[in-house]
């Protein structure tokens, strides 16, 4: 590919630096985003899962963060109902912490900085009778609920990319940018595939979205200085068994004024998080420590009735989040808003630091609107009526997708008819093909998998070891032995080429426009 120019080179394939590629690519942009390892592999599969507006913020004065985070709320619900829906939050009042009334008055500010039209109000509840008091200890009976969203993260990302590539981007995972210079006005960038050799593509500007790694980006392969300071924070998690059986999530108060989640998590389980800790390790080798553990086993204690200790986690996962830096010495404190840089000494240079998973779509569309003046554009923002893909459900109603996908394929197991409707909406349908049978979808690699899903992963979303399938593209791995994962990878090696032409045809992001999109980007770029 020496030789090849883009408008735009987007370094990381997490959240921001997917949104950036995608909003680009639909404003009529020649784009390539590469990321060193898989999409989504770091940072952006290790949230808390939720697309919210930030309750605890308010506490902090955060509200431009946290009205910007609403607004945003309503509008990915209505982008991607199947990988995002509505989700009930309780929280129980614990007499020793905050006031009932400041309590409920942050609730009310809460429904009310932005416009709300697709989840219910908070309302106060008894926990003596209602349902989310069950679990707990009995000596909490005054509770409230509001509404916020739950998000399948690591598949948001996936789709956000895959939406890219459809409007013509060009997605390199596993793909590092080892070197970027200016030369004779545009961006000179040297990228190297793992295992392969070093290649190079120009590029009229530059995104640095390295997440944890923007600083590094910026000194090592770009060779300039960092314009902010970032703190590197780590957040941990835990998974243990179902601690309760109805639908609603907990956030807790805790005496040390921080706060956290228990979530319903993959039918049979409970998600517990997550952590605040300063981290000056290596991203990629980040991990849950004794301590962090512990923490969280103890703060659930404080709520639930049923005891939990590390011996009961079955699963957890770390992250390192980018956060702008500032005084505080509480890493709770800090913002989770973003900062976007721009280095117009030259070719265009634009770093994103900090930021939160429910802005992406806002910080990519800022971003666009700071590059594309530069570059002689002048296409309107899009994102904010646009569904991803799988997203286009009648009335953005994932359940009632998810019965008429049973309908229309009556031979589908309940629950595999509902884990497809949920990770792919609409899509399905491509997954399935002309299917009219079990046997149809090809072997069943693993409980739960079968050839045709693995191949429309390796084919559609660039899915390309077992770790892919089973912790990002899925949460499988959860329910499997860990035996499964090296069957996977063998019929991977093995299998999955023959596998997939049989089963689906890639789509060739240089090809993938339609003729009508086509014509539409030709038309716009008349007009720049």
């Amino acid at each position: 590919m020496t030789g090849d120019e883009y408008d735009l080179v987007v370094v990381g394939g997490g959240i921001n630096g997917a949104g950036i590629a995608r909003d680009a690519a639909g404003r009529g942009l020649s784009v390539l985003l590469c990321e060193k390892d898989d999409l989504a592999q770091h940072t952006s599969s290790a949230s808390t899962k939720l697309i919210h507006g930030g309750l605890r913020y308010l506490e902090h004065y955060q509200f431009s963060l946290v009205r910007k985070a609403l607004r945003e709320r309503e509008v990915l619900l209505r982008a991607a109902p199947h990988i995002i829906r509505p989700l009930r939050f309780v929280l129980p009042h614990d007499r020793g912490q905050r006031p009932a009334w400041l309590i409920r008055a942050g609730l009310f500010l809460y429904d009310h900085l932005a416009k709300r039209e697709l989840l219910p109000g908070c309302q106060a509840i008894d926990l003596r009778r209602h349902v989310a008091g069950g679990p707990l200890h009995p000596g909490y009976a005054k509770g409230f609920v509001y509404s916020d969203a739950w998000v399948d993260d690591a598949r948001l990302v996936v789709l956000v990319a895959r939406d890219a590539a459809e409007r013509g981007a060009h997605i390199h995972p596993r793909t590092a940018c080892v070197a970027a210079r200016r030369e004779a006005g545009r961006w000179r960038v040297t990228l190297r595939e793992q295992g392969g050799q070093p290649w190079t593509v120009a590029a009229r500007a530059l995104v640095n979205a390295g997440g944890p790694w923007v600083a590094q980006v910026l000194q090592q392969a770009i060779g300039l200085p960092v314009p902010r300071e970032v703190r590197l924070v780590k957040g941990s998690h835990i998974v243990v068994r179902r601690l309760f059986d109805h639908a609603y999530a907990y956030i807790f108060q805790n005496p040390d004024r921080r706060i956290i989640f228990a979530i319903p998590f993959e039918d049979e389980y409970t998600m517990i998080g997550t952590t605040d800790v300063d981290y000056g390790g290596d991203p990629q080798q980040v991990a849950i420590d004794e301590q962090e553990t512990r923490y969280l086993c103890a703060m659930a204690n404080r709520y639930f009735a049923r005891a939990i200790g590390p011996g009961d986690v079955v699963w957890s996962y770390s992250g390192v989040r980018p956060l702008l830096d500032h005084e505080s010495p509480d890493p709770a404190r800090i913002t989770r808003d973003y900062a976007l840089e721009l280095d117009s000494a030259g070719a265009p240079l634009l770093s994103v630091f900090g930021g939160k998973i429910t802005t992406f779509r806002k910080l990519a569309e800022e971003a666009l609107d700071k590059l594309l003046p530069l570059l002689g554009h002048r296409q309107a923002a899009w994102t904010a009526g646009a569904p991803l893909p799988g997203g286009d459900l009648p009335g953005a109603d994932g359940e009632a997708f998810i019965a008429l996908l049973r309908q229309r394929h009556p031979w589908l197991p309940e629950k595999l008819a509902r884990r497809y409707g949920r990770a792919y909406g609409s899509r399905a349908e491509l997954l399935l093909g002309g299917a009219r049978s079990l046997e149809d979808l090809g072997a069943e690699i693993v409980p739960g998998l079968y050839e045709a899903e693995a191949g429309y992963l390796v084919a559609q979303e660039w899915a390309r070891s077992a770790e892919d399938i089973l912790w990002r593209r899925s949460k499988l791995g959860l329910h499997l032995p860990p035996s499964a994962a090296q069957h996977l990878d063998a019929w991977l090696a093995g299998q999955a080429c023959p596998a997939v032409a049989r089963i689906i045809t890639p789509i060739n992001p240089r090809t993938a426009l339609n003729a009508k999109d086509a014509k539409q980007r030709k038309g716009r770029k008349g007009k720049s």
